[in-house]
């Protein structure tokens, strides 16, 4: 989550779909966050808190299925796990808001209301469509009862991939419920704007991670066998003639350019609530 690699990927892929097609026969969801990866985030810091409850938070080492977990790497984990956490709920609700039009409460309660029940609990990933393993089951029992068509079933998948988005913020609306210790009915708009606030430090905070991340791409040890037969100005050189600088990658300016767009964005939607009356 927090390493050039892992970014890589989630980027590379979607770019790789080269069908063309509208009516695409493979229902494929190419988002890194989502209620699938995030439920198991959430478990991850659960797990994590437990142990620190159990064993104290003066304990070195704790023990977990065979394992040793130091306290350093079990607090390393829960901030992880909740910046994650935090950014998926936070893009879903910023989604929610950007594109309504917020002058009271009222409008803010409206626009986080789900558009379906469907989304809560676990989730499943089918080969790359995820969809909530309640409509899964809900499927297979109606395959069980002989009760669709080849293309009934083709139909469904294609329904389950056309809602994620309606089913994703059902489920994070739970979630984020459950972090505000009240309904979206209920919700101030102080813990709205908290919830934006901690959305905007999560995504700076992971994407300086990655950005760090990308500088050991451009280390000592990565000009290793550049300008072998010369010193180390001429290595240097050499090494920036095929990778380029730092600065100029174009990877690091997409990082660069992600924390000032999302930065943007954050500051829009709280001038947008501010301007809500209670």
């Amino acid at each position: 989550m927090r390493t050039v690699g892992t970014i890589r990927d989630a980027q590379k892929w979607p770019k790789r779909d080269n069908r063309k097609d509208p009516d695409k026969l493979d229902q494929i969801n190419f988002n890194l966050l989502s209620p699938y990866t995030v439920q198991k985030m959430w478990h991850g810091r659960d797990v994590l808190l437990e142990l620190e409850q159990l064993g104290g938070a003066n304990t070195e080492v704790f023990g977990y299925h065979n394992c040793k977990i130091r306290n350093s790497s079990l607090q390393h984990g829960k901030a992880l796990y909740t910046i994650g956490i935090q950014k998926f709920l936070g893009n879903s609700l910023i989604s929610r808001l950007e594109k309504a039009e917020l002058k009271t409460m009222d409008d803010v309660r409206r626009a986080l209301r789900p558009d379906t029940e469907i989304g809560t609990g676990d989730w499943a990933d089918l080969a790359g469509l995820l969809a909530p393993l309640s409509e899964v089951t809900r499927l297979l029992n109606d395959i069980e009862a002989g009760k669709l068509t080849l293309d009934d079933i083709r139909q469904r998948f294609a329904e389950m991939h056309a809602h994620y988005y309606s089913y994703e913020w059902t489920w994070a609306l739970e979630k984020l419920e459950q972090i505000w210790g009240c309904t979206y009915e209920q919700v101030s708009l102080e813990q709205v704007l908290r919830t934006v606030d901690e959305w905007q430090q999560a995504v700076v905070d992971l994407d300086r991670m990655v950005y760090n991340d990308a500088r050991k791409e451009f280390d000592l040890n990565s000009q290793t066998g550049f300008g072998a037969d010369g010193d180390s100005r001429q290595r240097e050189a050499d090494f920036e003639h095929v990778r380029g600088s730092f600065e100029s990658n174009s990877f690091v300016q997409a990082v660069l350019e992600h924390i000032e767009r999302k930065s943007a964005l954050g500051e829009a939607i709280r001038q947008k609530l501010r301007g809500v009356k209670e």
